[in-house]
């Protein structure tokens, strides 16, 4: 069905949004919604949005009018392209979003399939009370998706599956009728096999299914055998025989996959909040199987959980931008590491726990190191490792990266040692590398081969290795899906693994649920071969793509956009907190997630037959709401750094079709600045001037409801001159006064140059020009990289570790450490290195000189203050709002609180242009303006960043301070 007149008439159905046509920001919907976190990618039909019950029931009954399937979608993180088809994507994250009802008492919560189950926990925890199932994508995996993957998790040996803690569901069925699985004792159960509705039938041949003795048989013959877990393997026919237990069509519905039904809410048992002591002993070995025997060791001592992580997980941590801070527990290298859980109400008795398996271990010989690690802060960081594998191991160079494939086999976990041997003799004879880490106390270790599925050669290993795994896995009696899925990855060895037998009654099973196909067609049953609809199915358009910026460092910008798993790190909200992705969280459209731009690169740069492959409105469309905020860049575990892909994007794009006035305009920036400098009065009346100002603002373009920047008339450059040299300095530091500095921000400057001469260091401005970052967040890349060429030639033979440049607003100086190093020309590459080395934000300097005794807290006043600091996004993505604190922090009774916010939603001119205002302002009020708000009077705003504090000016009513202002009032005069 492709008649574009019926998706109309559909469209003027529904309350919610539905994309279909050729027009760009359609198919900018389509081809975002095309993947997921698998190796999949298939065009939907349309992609749907749909806004309440009635918008699914309508759905409903046009794929079943039309004979087409719907997809059921949520945070899009499956691994085995459960949400990639050719139907109609129906994306229930943005609407059925709701928590319910809670009942403390009997520990259970009502939601909707949106909820994110991170963000459940948080409304949860006053309560003291938590979901147990944990993914490694908790931050952004939402209830939908977790009952239909079966998620369960790092601590799923304790805490359980998405199944045994799924109580009842209410869902939609095929003729659209609302009905609820729930527990049934005997006479419920019999009552509705009496039923002569859609839900009678349902019960009914069910019923005949499973009283079959043959069937049964066939049953207990085929399923993994029951120490095992993880057993995820076709529908759970295996749980809703087991007549020791009240019969619940539930413990059908999880791990279903959205095949038989649409799920529209959801009853969740609850647990106690853990005890609260927590510690962690990182057992570190020299070979993997050896990990696997202390793995069964382990697991005799009650852990909370037991999980892997391997030497390429750990390889990948080492000069990573965030992960690099993780690695302080490492020692020597290990091949693999075993992280052991352990818990208890005291310290005492939970480090007793975990000396009692060290000890185990050492006497039979197994392990080299043993550090035991405790504090939520310390705990958090060696977990996150963990949960970053997938991303992490997408850092891998060359086209042969790891692959969903044999990642969710399960055996029980004394099988390990010899279940991983023999896949390493598999890859072996197979000729790759794999990655291997996760769950090993629950038998399930996600093994990734690496696999260039660019080539028919390597689509052939990566289907023979599938075939022999589950070889293995029939040997073990294990299962081929654990919490992953089958998908259309494993379903097409479902019969093997199971029995054809077997995989008769789970055909039968969608057809009493669904015979027309209208629930996620060809998932589980019926899939296609698992190497077609490839995300690499075009191996003939790889000629080299030429950029103005350097990526040599990522191999090529379509290697950098390929290195996103999809694991939707992007998608997390304001509740999980981070910079990334500031969009997203306002707008909660897949189409805004640093995903969907990385995608969008991926899909053009590989198919597009144009001559300029970045010539594509699709691109221009989804890059339009990001705000270059650089979160992805350190956030993103694969490090996709979306906004110099931004810019690169659009110095192409305007190689094609120029750009605008407005664009120009602001791109140049320092010129205006600069003009308006030597008319300061004037231009500062204009710009003040309500009616002169409203006129500048619907000329250019600019938000009416947006105050315009004014400007010094003196610059921060000719008051510096105009000053004495002080004789008998401790060092001598540069100054880089930037573009906004310059002219807008002059008396901060000032007051920075101010308290470092009054702490005793000589402060130059040396010979410069602007940034150029007002180019680079507009995509003049050509103009940004003469500019970075002029500046590096200027300082190069200047700044030195002795002679460093200090820079005040973060956007500025940091170019020097980001952009320069990929824009300037080759032969000042390794002068530039050196300068941004030493170019640092101004509290770094005065950190490492506090560090160093040269600043000492008497020079400061004793007086109390509190501070409240918002952190610049540039100073996020390089760790350095901590910096900022421990300085502020300094002064004897000043006590500084970091506000969690993410992105001032601003962003430069973001905030300005009027068709990106309320976007802007949504950006703002997630976190940092209600903070402000709610802060009193006494109590300071410390933000560094220009457009941070314009932001809290226009959104707040209230003025923030540069930190050197705070630092400089402090100081003894």
């Amino acid at each position: 069905m492709k008649d574009q007149n019926q998706l109309a008439l559909l469209a003027t159905r529904l309350k919610g949004e539905l994309y279909y046509t050729e027009e760009a920001s359609h198919q900018t919907m389509l081809l975002a919604y095309s993947t997921d976190a698998s190796v999949y990618q298939e065009k939907p039909l349309a992609v749907a949005i749909p806004s309440d019950i009635n918008d699914v029931k309508n759905l409903i009954d046009f794929a079943g009018t039309n004979r087409t399937t719907l997809i059921p979608r949520t945070a899009g993180t499956s691994l085995a392209g459960q949400v990639v088809g050719n139907g109609i994507i129906m994306d229930m994250s943005r609407h059925f979003n709701r928590i319910l009802e809670l009942n403390v008492e009997e520990k259970w919560v009502r939601v909707e399939p949106g909820v994110i189950r991170d963000d459940l926990n948080s409304y949860l925890k006053p309560f003291g009370l938590m979901f147990g199932p944990e993914t490694s994508t908790a931050s952004r995996a939402m209830v939908g998706g977790m009952i239909g993957n079966n998620s369960s998790g790092l601590h799923s040996i304790v805490w359980g599956d998405t199944r045994h803690n799924l109580i009842a569901a209410n869902v939609l069925l095929d003729d659209k009728s609302e009905i609820s699985f729930a527990s049934l004792d005997e006479k419920s159960y019999f009552k509705k096999l009496l039923q002569t509705d859609r839900e009678g039938d349902i019960y009914r041949h069910m019923n005949d299914l499973l009283t079959d003795p043959q069937n049964l048989a066939d049953i207990e013959a085929g399923y993994p055998k029951r120490s095992i877990t993880r057993r995820n393997t076709g529908y759970a026919l295996d749980m809703l025989s087991d007549r020791s237990q009240p019969f619940n069509m539930c413990n059908l519905l999880a791990g279903s996959e959205g095949t038989l039904a649409i799920v529209t809410e959801a009853k969740l048992r609850l647990m106690d909040l853990p005890p609260k002591e927590l510690g962690l002993l990182c057992i570190h070995f020299s070979d993997m199987v050896e990990c696997m025997r202390g793995n069964v060791i382990a697991l005799n001592h009650r852990p909370e959980a037991s999980e892997l992580v391997d030497k390429y997980i750990l390889d990948f941590t080492v000069g990573h931008p965030t992960y690099k801070y993780n690695r302080f527990f490492i020692e020597g290298d290990p091949q693999a590491l075993l992280i052991v859980e352990f818990r208890g109400d005291t310290e005492a008795e939970t480090e007793a726990k975990a000396m009692a398996l060290k000890a185990e271990l050492m006497e039979r010989g197994l392990g080299y190191a043993y550090p035991y690690i405790t504090g939520i802060e310390q705990t958090n960081l060696v977990w996150d490792v963990r949960k970053a594998g997938l991303g992490l191991i997408r850092n891998l160079p060359g086209d042969s990266q790891p692959v969903n494939l044999i990642e969710d086999c399960a055996v029980s976990p004394e099988d390990l040692p010899e279940y991983v041997s023999d896949i390493q003799k598999l890859l072996i004879e197979e000729g790759v590398h794999a990655s291997y880490y996760a769950h090993a106390g629950a038998g399930e270790l996600h093994i990734e081969p690496f696999v260039n599925l660019k080539t028919e050669e390597g689509k052939r290993t990566f289907r023979s290795i599938l075939e022999k795994t589950s070889d293995l896995v029939l040997k073990y009696n294990g299962s081929l899906s654990g919490e992953h899925g089958d998908g259309r990855l494993r379903g097409e060895f479902i019969g093997k693994v199971l029995g054809q037998k077997v995989y008769k009654l789970l055909e039968e099973v969608k057809v009493i649920f669904d015979p027309l196909g209208i629930f996620n067609a060809n998932k589980i049953v019926n899939t296609p071969p698992m190497d077609a609809h490839l995300r690499y199915d075009n191996d003939k358009n790889r000629t080299a793509i030429k950029t103005y910026f350097d990526f040599s460092k990522d191999e090529s910008i379509l290697r950098l956009a390929e290195k996103c798993s999809g694991s939707g790190d992007c998608r997390k909200t304001e509740i999980t907190g981070g910079t990334m992705c500031p969009s997203f969280m306002a707008t909660r459209d897949e189409k805004d997630t640093t995903r969907a731009r990385a995608n969008m690169l991926r899909q053009f740069l590989t198919n597009s037959t144009k001559k300029n492959r970045f010539d594509h409105e699709e691109i221009k469309e989804v890059m339009d709401l990001c705000l270059s905020c650089k979160g992805c860049r350190t956030e993103c575990p694969s490090s996709v750094d979306v906004a110099k892909m931004k810019a690169e994007f659009l110095q192409h794009y305007y190689d094609e079709h120029g750009a605008g006035f407005r664009t120009k305009l602001i791109a140049n920036f320092t010129d205006s600045q600069k003009l308006g400098s030597l008319v300061a009065p004037l231009y500062n009346f204009v710009v003040k001037n309500d009616f002169l100002s409203g006129l500048v603002k619907k000329t250019v373009g600019f938000a009416p409801k947006r105050s315009l920047p004014t400007v010094n008339g003196t610059t921060l450059s000719q008051w510096v001159r105009k000053q004495k040299i002080e004789p008998q300095a401790k060092r001598r530091v540069y100054l880089f006064s930037d573009e906004f500095t310059e002219y807008n921000d002059a008396e901060i400057g000032i007051t920075a140059y101010k308290l470092l001469t009054a702490l005793g260091y000589e402060v130059v401005i040396p010979k410069h020009v602007q940034s150029g970052r007002t180019f680079l967040s507009k995509g003049f890349v050509k103009e940004a990289k003469k500019i970075a060429n002029q500046n590096i030639s200027f300082l190069k033979d200047l700044i030195t570790d002795d002679t460093p440049l200090l820079g005040i607003e973060p956007s500025g100086i940091i170019t020097f450490r980001d952009e320069y190093l990929s824009l300037v020309d080759e032969n000042l590459r390794s002068d530039a290195l050196r300068v941004a080395k030493n170019a640092l934000m101004i509290d770094e300097f005065l950190l490492a000189e506090i560090e160093a005794g040269r600043i000492y807290r008497e020079q400061f006043t004793a007086d109390e203050r509190k501070i409240k600091l918002h952190g610049h996004c540039y100073q996020k993505a390089f760790h350095l709002v901590g910096v900022t604190q421990q300085v502020l922090s300094f002064p004897l009774n000043y006590s500084v609180e970091v506000i969690p916010s993410g992105c001032c939603g601003m962003a430069g001119s973001f905030g300005y242009e009027a068709e990106h205002y309320d976007v802007s302002m949504k950006v703002a009020e997630l976190v940092l303006l209600p903070a402000v708000r709610k802060t009193d009077t006494t109590t300071l705003i410390a933000a560094a960043g220009t457009s941070c504090r314009h932001q809290i000016k226009d959104g707040a009513g209230r003025k923030s301070f540069h930190p050197v202002e705070i630092l400089y009032d402090a100081l003894l005069k």
